[in-house]
């Protein structure tokens, strides 16, 4: 059975259908573009048998074009209208019965997934990107890759290296997971409505091993948020509060092996993770 994906008349006709307004408050700019679809899908790898949850399906234009490789979906879906009308949507277009699952939910608030997905691939609310893949990562070990299309700015951040200006507590807390990059750029007018902003793809393989327990992730998140919430000044007063004072915070940085004249951005999240093992 071969899986017909939707057009730009198609996403219109199925959004008057719902009444459905593209809003900023969800982030909502709809992918009315085929060949940009099955862009993201390659760039994910993905393979006919895997299991791909998506975040955010919208109108199912993604949706159709993971289902159209032979991957199983289970999407995530805000919107009660558009969880409701997904699996029509995916039966008119020749989406074998089984191969969707459509959870009604909050991403932010969902703990459990059928299926236990493997790849995450998704385009996402520009106001939530980046909490909801480190929800996504924190909660569902087993997805072990994954691609996603997000504004330019978020993707670059997701995929800053140490010592540059765009180099954060999200591209940190990222990394924790394993290594980021980008994966392609999208022009705005694939986009109804067409965005204000420019849309990278990045994606991530997660590293085989775990990089520390739970205990020792919450720690370094802590760290890492207290060093770039001060991050023009030196990590020796950036922890100070964290470690009781600044020759406290001295002494836990200078036995993981970083300078305590250090800045945040100086470290990498292996630097991170060595300074929560010295603090206990």
């Amino acid at each position: 059975m071969t899986v017909s994906l939707l057009g730009a008349a198609d996403i219109r006709r199925l959004a008057a259908e719902l009444d459905v307004t593209p809003t900023k408050k969800l982030g909502q700019n709809f992918v009315v573009d085929a060949n940009t679809v099955r862009k993201i899908v390659h760039a994910a790898g993905v393979q006919a048998g895997e299991r791909v949850v998506e975040i955010g399906p919208g109108l199912g234009s993604l949706t159709l074009a993971i289902l159209e490789t032979g991957a199983s979906v289970t999407a995530v879906e805000i919107d009660h209208r558009l969880a409701e009308r997904l699996p029509e949507t995916a039966r008119e277009q020749g989406v074998p019965d089984g191969a969707l699952t459509v959870v009604d939910a909050d991403a932010l608030r969902v703990t459990e997934l059928p299926g236990d997905p493997q790849v995450l691939v998704a385009n996402l609310p520009y106001n939530v990107s980046v909490p909801v893949l480190l929800h996504f990562l924190e909660t569902f070990p087993g997805i072990a890759r994954g691609v996603v299309m997000v504004q330019a700015e978020v993707a670059e951040r997701l995929a800053a290296k140490p010592g540059s200006k765009i180099y954060g507590a999200p591209s940190v807390k990222a990394a924790w997971y394993g290594p980021w990059n980008l994966r392609g750029t999208v022009s705005r007018q694939v986009f109804w409505p067409v965005p204000n902003v420019d849309s990278l793809l990045v994606g991530f393989e997660r590293d085989a091993q775990p990089r520390g327990s739970e205990d020792e992730r919450r720690r370094t998140f802590e760290i890492v948020d207290a060093a770039f919430n001060q991050r023009r000044k030196m990590l020796r007063q950036a922890l100070s509060g964290l470690f009781g004072s600044s020759a406290a915070a001295s002494a836990i940085l200078e036995s993981a092996g970083v300078a305590p004249t250090a800045r945040g951005e100086d470290l990498a999240v292996d630097d991170y993770h060595r300074v929560a093992l010295a603090a206990g």
